[in-house]
């Protein structure tokens, strides 16, 4: 028994692809989704549902924005790369333990090397600096990223973020930014980590004049599958990377930390494209 929570999360192909792959597995699969939004829950019922989830006989639970850093003091353990990111998106409930894991780096960097792997030491800009921002610059150099500078509407989450990578990167490797031309001008891509262009979140985190011809454009977004900045981005000359594959590969990720069993990564990526219509 599996959930979701996290806020506007309605429309999720999460469900469906872990309750399908389950299936395909011979496992007794049910995953739920508890939106926020819609039954009107904050951070501050999140003591309560993880109780509840306990409770209940749930064996894990995966978390979304905006609930993947206020989850952090409510758990017992951390992975160490969850530690290391600040920011859970997996919770495996077991032996009266929860214990937070985080599959969107991983599940990001898979994803991104499997359009770009020839872009793994690219220098690049990290819109958003949330746990989605936090995963990605992670993963980007984790894979070998030259440079990695982060930016946010809220500068001091910005620094805060660059910080905490430095820690495992070194100094000279990620900074905080606060111009994104300017950022933009001296990398050689770009993601989008930040809420905006999904569903009740229109518009472009980067101004479509800034996407020029030599820029690798990726969004973290997958509903819709073609945001506005992906298909600006495609139409300018830019090559692209869609929120489609950290969907499915960090799904991946928490599909083993939950069954202790190996799914089959593109048996998921072709349902997902079949629940997507492409």
């Amino acid at each position: 028994m599996l959930g979701l929570v996290g806020a506007g999360i309605g429309a999720s192909l999460t469900p469906a692809m872990q309750e399908r792959e389950g299936r395909a597995m011979g496992l007794s699969l049910a995953y739920r989704a508890v939106d926020a939004d819609a039954h009107g829950l904050t951070a501050d019922d999140l003591p309560d549902l993880l109780c509840w989830a306990r409770r209940l006989g749930y064996d894990g639970l995966n978390v979304t924005h905006p609930f993947k850093q206020a989850v952090l003091p409510l758990i017992d353990g951390l992975s160490e790369e969850a530690a290391a990111l600040g920011a859970v998106n997996t919770v495996v409930i077991g032996g009266g333990r929860l214990v937070g894991h985080n599959t969107d780096w991983s599940g990001w960097g898979r994803a991104f090397r499997r359009v770009l792997p020839d872009a793994v030491r690219d220098r690049a800009v990290v819109v958003g600096a949330g746990g989605a921002g936090t995963a990605v610059g992670y993963a980007l150099l984790e894979q070998g990223a030259d440079h990695v500078a982060v930016l946010d509407t809220d500068g001091l989450r910005a620094e805060e973020a660059a910080v905490r990578l430095a820690k495992w990167f070194g100094d000279d490797r990620v900074s905080p930014a606060t111009d994104l031309a300017a950022a933009l001008a001296e990398a050689d891509g770009v993601v989008n980590a930040t809420p905006v262009g999904m569903l009740g979140h229109d518009g472009m985190p980067v101004p479509a004049e800034l996407l020029r011809p030599d820029l690798w454009v990726a969004d973290v977004v997958y509903f819709p599958l073609e945001t506005q900045l992906v298909r600006v981005a495609r139409a300018r000359g830019c090559r692209v990377v869609p929120g489609g594959g950290m969907a499915v590969q960090q799904a991946v990720g928490a599909f083993e930390l939950f069954t202790g069993l190996t799914p089959d990564a593109d048996r998921m990526a072709a349902h997902f494209r079949q629940l997507t219509g492409r």
